[in-house]
């Protein structure tokens, strides 16, 4: 579980982050849904640790990233893994070398057991026969489908997601959804994925958060979605029809 207490976050002068309030539950998909601009990428970017706040906690099963000793931040920080927006990927690599490197950088693995953890991850996401192609040559789909093969080779307890069907097809969109999904579920992570696509909302979001202007104006379920009295909320899925 990640729990969220009053983050303030400011750039210069301007407050982009009010006080937030959240709850991310141990495995299910919590999705962070709002605007562009809204401040939700700050808020992610808060979460993991790529930001500091300027007050609040981000808990970590009681553990505050934003205060734990640098031996203990990096602990923590190997048992999250990441499906970051472009896949970004290393085109230098193929598809096996790319899921195996979290593996050579943070575990104490044979060669032999990274290729094994590695190929089983890609078997996962079915993308066995693509372990010696390069990015290049894999289509949108596949390689957000390789880098949630990277994202959870170290076992993550913690799964961030960053637009993760940006660019995609609706058909691709959705196979990502149900990968998310069914990850999470299977190894009861942690997941939060940060999106507009009011799809993976409907399919996939057990639990959202809806960001305003820097605050989180409404939590609840997708199935409580639509029954909601915020108007700036009503006014955000309208836009989606």
């Amino acid at each position: 579980m990640i729990t969220l207490t009053n983050i303030h976050k400011n750039f210069d002068d301007q407050e982009v982050l009010h006080g937030i309030d959240a709850i991310f539950e141990e495995g299910k998909t919590n999705l962070v849904i709002g605007r562009s601009g809204s401040g939700k990428t700050v808020l992610l970017r808060c979460i993991v640790g790529l930001l500091t706040p300027e007050r609040g906690q981000v808990l970590y099963d009681g553990r505050d990233i934003h205060r734990l000793p640098k031996h203990e931040g990096s602990q923590l920080r190997q048992e999250m893994g990441m499906l970051f927006q472009g896949s970004a990927l290393f085109d230098s690599m193929n598809v096996l070398q790319n899921v195996m490197f979290p593996l050579e950088m943070f575990s104490n693995m044979t060669l032999r057991e990274q290729e094994h953890r590695a190929r089983f991850c890609l078997e996962r996401v079915g993308l066995t026969e693509a372990e010696g192609k390069m990015p290049s040559e894999l289509s949108g789909g596949m390689q957000k489908r390789a880098a949630i093969a990277r994202a959870i080779a170290l076992s993550p307890r913690y799964l961030f997601c960053d637009e993760p069907n940006s660019g995609l097809d609706p058909i691709s969109a959705r196979l990502i959804d149900s990968l998310i999904s069914d990850i999470t579920h299977e190894y009861g992570i942690t997941t939060i994925v940060n999106t507009h696509d009011m799809g993976s909302v409907r399919g996939i979001g057990e639990q959202i958060v809806f960001i305003h202007e820097g605050r989180a104006e409404w939590a609840g379920s997708s199935a409580t979605l639509y029954t909601t009295n915020s108007p700036h909320l009503r006014e955000f899925l309208e836009s989606d029809k």
